[in-house]
């Protein structure tokens, strides 16, 4: 076991069956809890100027009486319930409330202390004192979408800079300010969901936390001051206990048996490994949800994935893997926290499936990536093609081979041993082959130089989903002081 790890003890299969078949009727296997909305606050600051002769008595901005307050109230209600139905992801808008100053706020007010983010609509001079509400702060400012906003002026030298030639406001920086464009809303609230839902989650740990290749506990504890994880441990030795009693159990293999008849029938479904060890992944499936339930988390690692699993479930769990993340849950092999922490964020900002593998190394603008479970919806709705055969390195058990669609652009981060730097890059899938490696693979063509690439590639397993979202991932890292490093925006 990992060292800070809550051990999960006295487990057994009836006490994790009981709270989900209580009534003696629900034969539904568990599902995942939908994430927690993003709470946004917002505020419009504006002017209430008076005439005065022959002196400066308005700064600029159209704001500047209670009329065309309301009005600019009205438009931003109407604005915020257009990106609130765009939106992929929960978010929920708290009333707008209208101010001339910060100091009319009060941190005590029940919408700010239950907020996540302050929206403050910068239409008026005086927002120097909201960084220091405790809240992430986005700055909106009007240009041409509406009535001209101060800010669109002063955000920069009067705040930001706070009349300097540096930045020196350090909770609210130059990415938080947007004009106009009430899309770029869109995707920093996505980014700050995300971040919502990663920060302080529990984590099912089967054998343990551990990190790829790093001395035992330290990169564990990394990421719990980092990112606030909480690790619930089970160890082998009580996971093979459950799984007996699941066994044994008549109702969970008959539950099995026919889940595993029903997931051949999807098309694009081809099973060319053992019928036995793919319905015993089910099995193990079912247990893992349990013990997800009983942590009351969507999240779940497994350690020494490569040998004590496949004794212990008498399959792999590289299937089992694959129902849970197509199903709405993060569930990872080999227990790395060098990434997982990546595969937690980018499920989270996306609530799309994301892929843990393994990079080979870049040449001649390609990369290989592969890996013996993946999921097979990482669109977040249909299923890719899949082979099911065995595990690559044992030949043993179910494995998916994932048919990843040609064309398909995806979204890569390479996280550090330290905690400290994530490189991002994209690319287009180019070739999706059968080599003789981990059973899903495809290559990727991306667009940074090869000598780039390979100087800057930490760590070593890569985190990947369907999609752009490097945005996304720059913009919430940087707020666990994690270093955004993307490819794709540099030359050399």
């Amino acid at each position: 076991m990992a060292m800070g790890g809550i051990a999960m003890g006295g487990l057994t299969w009836g006490g994790l069956q009981s709270g989900l078949y209580a009534d003696g009727v629900s034969e539904e296997i568990s599902q995942p809890k939908p994430r927690k909305p993003l709470i946004v606050k917002p505020i419009l600051l504006h002017d209430l100027p008076h005439r005065q002769e022959k002196t400066s008595w308005r700064n600029w901005g159209d704001v500047d009486s209670p009329e065309a307050a309301d009005e600019e109230v009205r438009r931003i209600r109407g604005e915020l319930a257009t990106v609130k139905q765009k939106a992929d992801y929960p978010v929920e808008f708290l009333e707008v409330v209208k101010v001339t100053n910060v100091d009319q706020l009060s941190p005590d007010h029940p919408d700010i202390k239950g907020c996540d983010v302050i929206l403050i609509y910068g239409a008026g001079y005086p927002i120097n004192g909201i960084q220091n509400f405790g809240k992430d702060v986005i700055i909106f400012q009007r240009w041409r979408s509406g009535p001209v906003y101060y800010q669109y002026e002063g955000v920069s030298a009067r705040f930001l800079r706070q009349h300097t030639d540096e930045q020196a406001v350090p909770n609210v920086k130059e990415e938080d300010v947007v004009t106009d464009d009430v899309e770029e809303l869109v995707w920093r609230f996505r980014a700050l969901c995300g971040l919502k839902n990663t920060l302080n989650s529990k984590i099912v740990t089967i054998a343990g936390a551990s990190a790829w290749a790093q001395p035992e506990g330290i990169v564990p504890e990394l990421v719990k001051k980092k990112w606030g994880f909480e690790y619930h441990d089970v160890s082998y030795a009580e996971l093979g206990n459950l799984i007996k009693e699941a066994m044994a159990d008549g109702k969970t293999m008959e539950r099995s048996k026919k889940r595993a008849q029903e997931y051949l029938k999807i098309p694009g479904t081809s099973l060319e490994s053992s019928m036995d060890c793919f319905e015993k992944s089910f099995v193990l499936d079912e247990v893992f949800r349990l013990l997800m339930k009983h942590v009351d988390t969507n999240l779940l690692t497994v350690n020494a994935c490569m040998g004590p699993i496949m004794t212990t479930a008498d399959t792999t769990a590289c299937m089992t893997l694959t129902f849970l993340n197509d199903d709405g849950y993060l569930a990872f092999c080999e227990s790395d926290f060098v990434v997982i922490p990546s595969g937690v964020l980018l499920g989270n900002i996306t609530g799309k499936p994301v892929f843990l593998n393994n990079p080979c190394y870049p040449h001649k603008s390609i990369l290989t990536q592969a890996h013996c479970t993946a999921p097979r919806k990482m669109n977040g709705k249909t299923y890719d093609p899949v082979r099911i055969l065995t595990h690559f390195e044992s030949d043993f058990g179910s494995a998916p081979k994932v048919e990843v669609p040609l064309g398909t652009l995806v979204t890569n981060i390479n996280p550090d041993f330290k905690s400290e730097r994530w490189v991002g890059v994209k690319g287009v899938v180019c070739d999706v082959p059968f080599r003789s490696i981990c059973r899903t693979q495809f290559d990727i063509k991306y667009e940074c130089s090869d000598m780039l690439f390979a100087k800057r590639m930490p760590g070593f397993h890569f985190m990947t989903c369907y999609g752009d979202y490097t945005k996304e991932i720059g913009y919430a890292i940087r707020r666990v002081g994690i270093q955004w490093d993307n490819l794709d925006e540099q030359q050399f």
